[in-house]
Formats: structure tokens, sequence, C-alpha cells
């Protein structure tokens, strides 16, 4: 029988430090999204620091990181930026890092190339192909009609500018970190290759948004890949890291808190996504949009701040059965996808 989950450590501050292992410190910088915050680490490499994951880039987080090197990490430079993932709260300042401190960037292929295209693509309005896919998924009128007057969020509006070179990581490599040697695990479905780090002595692992605790990540499809399986993906991704996960394991996570029994979170993600699935494919004995999947997904009232992301994660779903060939889709005069199963 595996151990219950359990959170050992209540949060910092925002920009406030604690030090959950020997030569780990854990911080927390704001958000401007509902979650509020993204959790940073930094580790003591003697004479410098690593630290992994940076926040979003604005004048705050620029400032609270300034007032970290010049207290608790005791004014020594930041010698090397490990990013798990390629979304802007992980990677954001990651290009300040480089330019402003001389650190260096350390991440996979996917996430930097993923990182540094989204940084250089800049849009004044909606593009065509994203309001295709909005209208595939059914998005609500209001919600639409409002989006075509607004000028479309940028990840360079939270994204330092990204630098031309960085350090490849790449599944099942070995990698020092704050005087323990980490094996490095790729997962996907919330981020295409986002890193996770496990350390030889079974004690930390660093588990970004793959692993989160008590939430789980959105896995979405966007306009860029609209026919992908991010939840596909994300479950082969769960199912690869059973065999490795321990009791002992403290996961450092990206949003909320640190947890130790990770076996029984593993099946409870595995689970949870799963009986949703199977909710959704019951619901779908009547046609109905993505977005008129909300309720049966999410079972509670979807609010218009985290519409986008619910809208993104009930396409995935749709999809994933779609692949799977327990549902199909016809697309309506409007452009939505109505998806029904074959019964």
């Amino acid at each position: 029988m595996t151990a219950p989950i359990r959170t050992p450590f209540a949060p910092p501050e925002i920009g406030g430090v604690i030090e959950i292992a020997e030569g780990v410190l854990w911080s927390r910088m704001p958000l401007p999204v509902p979650l509020a915050h993204v959790n940073v680490y930094a580790f003591d490499e003697g004479d410098g620091w690593t630290i992994v994951d940076t926040g979003v880039d604005t004048r705050k987080s620029r400032g609270l990181w300034q007032a970290l090197i010049d207290g608790p990490l005791s004014g020594k430079p930041i010698r090397r930026v490990i990013v798990t993932h390629h979304h802007l709260d992980h990677i954001g300042l990651a290009g300040w890092f480089v330019t402003e401190h001389g650190a260096e960037l350390v991440t996979t292929r996917t996430s930097y190339l993923m990182a540094r295209m989204l940084q250089l693509d800049l849009q004044d309005e909606p593009t065509p192909e994203m309001l295709a896919f909005w209208r595939s998924c059914g998005m609500a009128p209001e919600i639409y009609e409002k989006r075509l007057t607004e000028r479309p969020f940028n990840t360079a509006d939270a994204v330092s500018p990204l630098p031309l070179g960085y350090t490849r990581l790449v599944d099942g490599q070995e990698i020092g970190i704050g005087g323990r040697l980490w094996t490095v695990r790729t997962g996907d479905g919330h981020a295409p290759e986002h890193a996770t780090f496990w350390s030889g002595d079974g004690e930390l692992l660093i588990g970004g948004d793959q692993l989160l605790g008590s939430i789980s990540p959105n896995l979405g499809v966007s306009a860029t890949e609209p026919l992908a399986d991010p939840v596909g993906d994300w479950l082969r991704s769960c199912e690869k890291f059973v065999p490795h996960a321990l009791e002992s394991h403290l996961v450092l996570t990206g949003h909320k808190l640190p947890y130790t029994g990770l076996p029984a979170r593993l099946r409870h993600l595995i689970d949870n996504h799963r009986h949703a699935l199977e909710r959704l494919r019951e619901a779908l004995h009547e046609p109905r949009t993505a977005c008129e999947c909300f309720d049966v997904l999410f079972k509670r009232p979807i609010q218009e701040g985290e519409y986008g992301l619910a809208m993104v994660e009930a396409m995935a779903h749709c999809r994933h059965l779609e692949r799977r060939g327990l549902i199909t889709g016809r697309e309506r005069e409007d452009g939505a996808i109505l998806w029904q199963t074959g019964e």
C-alpha cells in the first residue's frame, strides 16, 4: 500500500525563502493569473548558485530576484539557470539572468526552440488560424466577439529576449546540481520535452509542472498544433515515471506545495484523467462542442479569466477520444466541431 500524499512545508511569502533541504532554497515569484505564483528554487554550488525556473519578466519579479541575490543568496553569482519547460512563468526571466548576470541557460531543445519562437512571434491582432481554432472549439459568441477587437497576449509581453545559445538537456542524462547527481527524465503533454530531475539519493525530485501535487497541469491543444494529443502524451509520461517513483521523494513542484507520496500521486493523476475521459465519452452520446463539455470535465463553473485554459483542455480531451476511435467530430456551419460517440 502506498503512503498518502503529504505536504511537509508551509509556503514562503512571495519573494521570501525557505530552506527545504541542505543547500536548497525555495521561493515564489508573482503571477497575474489565478494561480498567483510560480515556485522557483536555488541550489548552492559553493561559489555561486544554480536556479531552477524564474517567473515572468516584470519589474516586480526582477526586483524580488535582486533582493534574493543581495540577501539570502549572499551576493554570490547566479552561474546557471535551468528551465524545466518553455512556459513563460518558468522561462520568463532566463534571458535576463543570461545577459545581466552571465548565467548559463540549460534546458531541453524543444523548450528552448518553443520559447524562442514564441518570444519572437508578435501579433497585434488575432490571426486567421487563431480565429478558426476558437470557432472550432465552440467558443462562446460574446467571448469570441470581445477577442476580435483585443490585442492578443504575446509571449514577449512577459518573457525577456532569449539569447542565441543554450546548453541542451536530454532524457536519461546525468547532471550535477547543488552537490547532488540527478537523472533527467522528460515528459510530454503539459509541455513538450518537459524536464524533470531525479536525485540519485532518492531524496529530491524537481517536478516542475509535470508532477504537481494538488492540481493537475493544463493539457491543452492550440492553433499551433490543433490535431495534437497532449492528454495521451501526458498519460504515457505518467506511466513512464511510475517505476522510478519513491515514497522518499520530496517533489519540488512548479506551483502549490512540494510533497511526498509520489507513487500515490501518479496513480491519482492517471486515474483522474481516465475518469474524466469516461465521463466525457458518456456525455457525448449527444453532440457537443468542446466548450459545451466544461460541466462534464471540470464539474464547476468556468469564469472568464480561466475560459481559455478550460477551452484548450476540453478540446484536448475530445481529440484524445477521437484518436482512440471512441468519438467523431463533424464541422457545424459556424466552424464549431460537434463531437459525438458512434453509438
